[in-house]
Parts: C-alpha cells; structure tokens; sequence
C-alpha cells in the first residue's frame, strides 16, 4: 500500500546514507539529521537491511492533527493513514496532537514527526523476548515527555506464548535497557496495545508465564514481606541496643559474630522495604546505588551465616575459648570484604539497574532495583548462596547430632518437657545459620508460589529467633539441676537454662561426662 495513499500524497525518498545496524542514542541521532535535512512534506526512510521508516511535516500549524503509521507485516512499507482505517492494519502507532503543540513549544522550526521501524535489533542483557522482533522508534526532534494524550500502538491478530509487556528506551548505551515506566499495557486474546506518555524507542517483551505472578499473590507476599521485614528490624534493632548499651559484661567472639550478622540483616531489611520507593523515582544513578546497597548487605548476610556455622563447629573442636591469632579481624575482614568485591565487578559490568516484577496483569507490575541480568543472577546468587547452603546445611546436620548425644548423657539429670524448647531450638538454629534462605532452590514449576510464601513467612521470624537466641546467650540464670558450677559456652558466666542448653553444647555438662562425650567423638 502506497505510503500516503490516504493523504493523496506521493512518496519520496529523500536521498540519505544512514545504515542503523543497533538501537542506540546514535540511532536517534541519526534520524532526526535525516528528517530535519528532508525538504519534503512527507518522505520514506530505508536505512539499511531490517530499517525503514516514514516522516511527515506539519508546516501549517493549523493543520496540526492526529498522526497515524501502519502496516500489515514486518516486510511491507510504513503507511500514513487516516484513523478510520487504522482497525485494518495489523501494526499501527498513532501520534496524538498534543505531541506537536509540545515540539512547538520546544521552538521547532517545522514540525514533525517520523516513526521508525527495526527489525532483529542487538538482544538486550536479558536477551528478552520481543513481540514479532520488531521495535519501533517515533521520533519529533524535540523532548516528548507527559502527554495526557498517550501515543498509542497496536499490534492485533498476534500469535504469541507468553505475558505481553509494553517497554521504552531512551536509547542511551549500546544495548537496549528496556523499562515500563511511561507505558500502559492493554491486551485482549490476540491484540496487545499500548499507551505511552513519551516519544522514544517502543518493543513488546514477551514474559514467559513461569516469570509472571498473579497479581493477588504479588500483594499477599508484599504484605507478609513488609510485615514481615518490620518484625525482624524490630527485634534486631533491640539485639543491637541491648548489645551496644544494655550489655555488662565483656562481648565473647560469639556474641560479636552474632551482631555482626544481625547489622547485616538488618541493613538488608531496610535496603529492602526502601527500594521499590527508590525505583519509583526513576533516576537510574539511584536505582543501580540502591541494587548495589542492597545486594551487598544480602551476600553479606550469607557470609555471616557461614561465619556463624564456622564458629559454631570451631567452638566444638576446641571448646568454647576459641584461640586464633586476631580471630575477630579475619573474619570480620572476610564477611565484609568479599561481598563488595562482588558488587564493584557486577557495578563495573553495568548489571545493576530497574527490574520489573511481572503480574498477570500489567497495570500491578512492579519495579525494583536489582540485578538485570539473569544469567548474572543465577551464577552470583544462587551459585553463591548453594556453596553457603552446602557448609551451614553440614554444620546443622552436626550440630543436631551432637545435641542428641548431649540429651543422652544428661538423661540421669532432672529434666522438663522440652518439646517446645526444642522446637525453639531447631528453628534458631536454622535462622542463624540462614537455612530458610534454602527454599529458594524450590522456586520452580508447580512448587514456585508455595515456595514463595514459605520462605516469606520463614524469614519474616529470623530477627524474632536471633532476639530470642541473642538474650538467652548473653542474660544466664542458674537452674535446680544441681548444676549450678558449670561454666557454659558463651564463658560470660554460670549456666543458662533450656533452651541455651541445646544451642549451647557445652553449657550444663559435668567435665566428666564432657570428656567422655569427646572421647566417643574422637
């Protein structure tokens, strides 16, 4: 179909040597030269294999109306057409009034306005789908920005797999960094429109159904997570003052590893329920600050877990006076250091950025700062945590079996039931060794929603459990067991009561019986 058949117009190709082979700041550089150097009204575009385009001038203000673009296949020439055909094209981009009155104003010699279409562009970092692989660019020679009268795409009788997503670029870097912000995502069986406040690169990603979340389920988990995270910044807020001021006797290498890790988590908490306020913002050098941030804190958290099972399994080796050269300095040196080193790499590589969390419907996505990259998401994250998992997982394992056998040699001593207490003590156990983290692993097929709200829930009690652990540590009674001269592992005073005893091995056992628990390990 004629470029301008329904205008009555012919077509003229402006004579231009611009070959776009990326989408790129310097795409639009290139086209907005050609459109301005175009003496014609109107004039058809082809850049290259896959590129091709149409522009139109609007010298008469008065004659400023609507403009609408379409075609019927990724191979066929861009028409300008009138809005009453538009319901006859399968791809069509309409350019509202408004957009002009804004070039206007922005002191634009003559108005216009070209859209452009490419085809089998670079993949972003993501390597995401693109609907059709087609990606289309309206360009006006001015800044487009907050129309109340959206510039709308069609795509109709599109066969596809997947959620559609509508996405922008501004064009800066030599790879697509797609976002949704500025786009409305409206789509119906086979037709996917979009409604876009600004004028810049468009593509329809296409995200697969096991990347989406319902938007119900994306709100409870919001609600358990927020909760969640305030309960936990609550009670880790307290183990910190109580340590800081409350505290009267001399920190042991146990309480310090403890609150080391308790800062973690707490920063990552915050960084946490921050950012989504940050990524609202829409500032790209504060979106990436923030994913560093918060990435940072939650590998430091890991580390710390594995700190805490190092400890632990140190401490039943030597016995609770642990008798390292600057023990303190190495370790803190390790958890804190590794952690950043990461990060400055992936910062370098440009993998931190604005991360939409996908919904079954479009209107509930959500954005936060995080890693963009998939591949750099599994490698780091899960790579890193699987190595943490395997040592703490190990450590929990020994350290139940050697609680069994402490159960057994004090079975002559005066017992209550324990069967609370020990609950209490499995589950501190695995909060300070960070295994609830391991429900990650099963965020996949049929088990990623389950999996979802048990490891919210889960971590939504780890500062609960590192307060109830922190002060049974660090605040002793003496018991009626008759063993009041015991010296318990912490090494700060006497004995503790269940249920220290269990996160204590040493706490509450007769120096005889010790050594001949030590000579059955050996």
């Amino acid at each position: 179909m004629n470029v301008l058949s329904f205008l009555g117009a012919n077509v003229v190709k402006c004579k231009t040597r611009i070959f776009v082979s990326s989408v790129n700041s310097r795409a639009v550089e290139e086209f907005t030269r050609w459109a301005a150097s175009c003496s014609e009204s109107s004039a058809a575009f082809n850049g290259g294999e896959g590129v091709a385009g149409v522009m139109v001038k609007k010298t008469d203000p008065a004659d400023v109306t609507d403009v609408s673009f379409a075609y019927m296949s990724p191979g066929d020439s861009v028409s300008i057409v009138s809005n009453s055909y538009l319901p006859t094209f399968s791809r069509s981009v309409t350019v509202p009034r408004e957009a002009f009155d804004q070039a206007l104003a922005s002191n634009v010699s003559e108005p216009y306005v070209a859209m452009f279409r490419l085809l089998n562009m670079a993949q972003d970092e993501r390597n995401s789908t693109v609907l059709g692989d087609e990606v289309l660019a309206v360009e006006m020679g001015a800044e487009i920005t907050n129309l109340t009268q959206q510039i709308n795409i069609h795509f109709r009788n599109m066969t596809y797999t997947g959620t559609p997503s509508c996405h922008s670029w501004n064009g800066e870097g030599s790879r697509p960094n797609w976002t949704s912000h500025g786009c409305r995502t409206v789509f119906n069986g086979t037709n996917v429109s979009c409604e876009c406040t600004h004028l810049t690169f468009f593509a329809i990603l296409m995200i697969a159904v096991n990347e989406t979340i319902s938007s119900s389920d994306l709100k409870n988990l919001t609600i358990i997570t927020q909760a969640g995270c305030g309960l936990s910044m609550f009670f880790l807020s307290i183990v910190l003052f109580m340590h800081f001021l409350l505290r009267r006797t001399k920190a042991t290498d146990t309480s310090r590893i403890l609150v080391h890790l308790v800062l973690a988590m707490l920063l990552l908490n915050l960084t946490f329920l921050t950012n989504n306020f940050v990524a609202e913002l829409k500032s790209a050098v504060g979106c990436k600050i923030m994913a560093v941030l918060m990435h940072y804190f939650m590998l430091a958290t890991f580390m710390w877990f594995a700190a805490q099972a190092f400890h632990l399994r140190l401490q039943m080796n030597r016995g609770p006076d642990v008798r390292i050269r600057h023990y303190m300095a190495k370790v803190s040196l390790t958890c804190w250091l590794i952690p950043s080193v990461v990060g400055i790499v992936l910062l370098s590589l440009g993998k931190y950025g604005e991360l939409v969390i996908y919904t079954d419907d479009p209107a509930d996505n959500v954005a936060m700062c995080w890693i963009t990259d998939g591949n750099a998401q599994y490698i780091v994250n899960i790579g890193y945590y699987a190595l943490v998992f395997i040592f703490t997982f190990a450590s929990f394992i020994f350290i139940l079996s050697w609680l069994y056998c402490l159960k057994r040699i004090k079975a002559d001593a005066t017992q209550v039931n324990k069967s609370g207490s020990s609950i209490v003590t499995v589950m501190g156990l695995c909060c300070l060794l960070g295994l609830t983290w391991g429900f990650a692993f099963f965020a996949y097929g049929v088990l990623r929603i389950p999996s979802y709200y048990i490891f919210t829930v889960l971590n939504s009690f780890q500062g609960f459990f590192l307060f109830i652990y922190y002060y049974t540590t660090s605040h002793p009674r003496e018991t009626n067991s008759g063993t009041s001269g015991s010296t318990s592992l912490e090494g700060t005073s006497r004995i503790t009561t269940i249920p220290v005893d269990l996160f204590n091995p040493y706490d509450n056992v007769p120096e005889k019986k010790m050594s001949s628990l030590k000579t059955s390990q050996e």
